[in-house]
């Protein structure tokens, strides 16, 4: 399922417009969005938790010449899928 799939899914079980259903998809991902960039985290009960993870610099190696390369510290999304996910996915 690609974003276009999720926005008429959105439509069709909720009864509203497409151009309704991408605009409150478009500002479900925005909000998310926004709260990890400003170091928040959102949670949604039952479904899973949004993060930001600090990766610290290390030193990696080059696998075409076998140099070593500093790789720069940097943050990554994470998602942890909550227990009501988890259920329905795994009955």
């Amino acid at each position: 399922m690609n974003k276009n799939d999720l926005i008429d899914a959105v439509a069709t079980n909720s009864g509203v417009s497409k151009a309704d259903a991408t605009n409150a998809t478009n500002a479900v991902f925005d909000a998310i969005t926004d709260a990890l960039v400003s170091g928040g985290e959102v949670r949604l009960t039952g479904f899973g938790s949004f993060s930001v993870a600090n990766r610290a610099a290390r030193q990696g190696r080059n696998p075409q010449t076998g140099a070593t390369i500093q790789i720069a510290a940097s943050k990554q999304p994470k998602f942890k899928a909550g227990k009501g996910l988890k259920d329905s996915v795994n009955p």
